[in-house]
């Protein structure tokens, strides 16, 4: 498999470089995990000095008797080297039982600098803090930008054909090596399957793999649409399904724990403050809903939205959806000092739906950045103080940012 730079996930695992605290990488499967610590490795052996590498890759057959707690900490102390800086790396953490009580243990000591990959199925989100009993840092990876798209394509032209492209084949590099479409599509469900299957129906010993699957379905056929459990549940039994607003909650928390969803909640921008209701859900990849649903109620609108609201969350941005008054703003994109008020279009050429997308941003009277995100192929230009930009050229150059 050809193999890119990821530089924005490179620069931040730099960034905390000899910090006290466990670096955990963490994302969906299959999105270059083991890749991105590899890249980290290779860094560290051309970069500094008077270091020793301690790397463990569960994968490996060799490492099969590291598998015990007790053997995997004696291993690694014999490995330590006095007087140099001592990173440890262990690929896919999980295989030793009770890893935890390691890692914890070597934590105490200050004695190396941690750094960890593992499934899903034991390294959720909403498990790290119960796992890692000292301080931890997450370096969340995304699947593909649009940008690592055409690098690892190598394509330097036809970049709206390329997009239309990437709209359909997403991000998850693995499924670059298949140029038969179903073979691609089946290996895509696959990484589905495992995720439904290993990672949340095993992990949580729940039986009903058949709402899983429904809600995701209902998940991925309503991106960028508030929802919420009940009304999902509703649905459901409207379908015959049998279920809860409780139960559909639980599964929704327990699909975006695995970073197969994003939830991202709205924000009341004249109250200044965060509501409780109505959420709206981000895939993590738009291959995934192709490979599940096919172009049955496709809108390439909703897609578009859902593919910036990935990006910004990349680009390490906090996104909230927008209320103002009786109007919704796409995106309230906030990083530190920075605010971004943000509308997302497939097609703006018609006056009346451009209207429709710039008069809620018009109605904001404070000074922070306004723009609009839609499919114009032309270059950047501006109407009434508001930033009008080509997805395909934004997601390129990072304009606006």
């Amino acid at each position: 498999m050809k193999i890119i730079a990821r530089e924005n996930y490179l620069k931040q695992l730099i960034s905390v470089k000899d910090t006290s605290e466990i670096k955990i990488i963490t994302g969906i499967r299959r999105s270059g995990k083991s890749q991105l610590m590899l890249s980290y490795i290779e860094h560290l052996k051309n970069n500094a000095t008077d270091i020793n590498i301690i790397y463990i890759d569960f994968n490996d057959i060799a490492n099969e008797k590291l598998k015990k707690y007790h053997a995997l900490n004696e291993y690694i102390e014999a490995k330590f080297v006095n007087g140099k800086n001592n990173f440890l790396f262990i690929d896919e953490v999980q295989m030793c039982d009770k890893f935890e009580l390691v890692i914890n243990s070597l934590h105490s000591k200050h004695k190396y600098d941690i750094y960890l990959t593992g499934s899903n199925a034991f390294l959720l989100s909403s498990d790290l803090s119960t796992l890692f009993t000292g301080r931890y840092i997450q370096i969340h990876i995304f699947p593909f930008s649009f940008k690592e798209y055409l690098a690892y394509f190598e394509k330097k032209e036809d970049f709206d054909k390329l997009f239309d492209d990437y709209v359909i084949k997403g991000g998850m590099p693995g499924s670059y090596l298949y140029s038969d479409e179903k073979n691609r599509v089946n290996y895509l469900k696959d990484v589905y399957e495992t995720i439904i299957k290993r990672d949340l129906v095993e992990r949580y010993n729940l039986e009903n793999k058949f709402l899983f699957d429904h809600i995701c379905d209902f998940l991925m056929d309503n991106v960028s649409n508030l929802t919420s459990p009940n009304k999902i549940s509703n649905i459901l039994l409207q379908d015959k399904i049998t279920t809860n607003h409780v139960t559909v909650n639980n599964y929704i928390k327990y699909l975006c724990d695995a970073f197969l969803f994003y939830d991202i909640k709205r924000y009341d921008i004249k109250g200044k403050m965060y509501l409780a209701t109505n959420d709206k859900f981000y895939l993590c990849d738009t291959s995934f809903r192709y490979a599940l649903l096919g172009l049955k109620n496709l809108d390439f609108g909703r897609m578009y939205e859902n593919i910036v609201c990935i990006e910004l969350l990349r680009r390490g941005y906090e996104v909230h959806v927008g209320k103002l008054y009786s109007t919704e703003i796409d995106f309230v994109a906030t990083k530190g000092s920075r605010q971004i008020y943000i509308q997302v279009s497939s097609y703006i050429q018609n006056e009346d739906t451009f209207k429709r997308e710039y008069e809620p941003l018009l109605k904001i009277k404070d000074a922070y950045p306004k723009i609009i995100i839609a499919r114009t192929r032309m270059p950047q230009y501006t109407y009434e103080g508001i930033k009008i930009f080509d997805i395909t050229r934004w997601l390129m150059e990072d304009m606006g940012d």
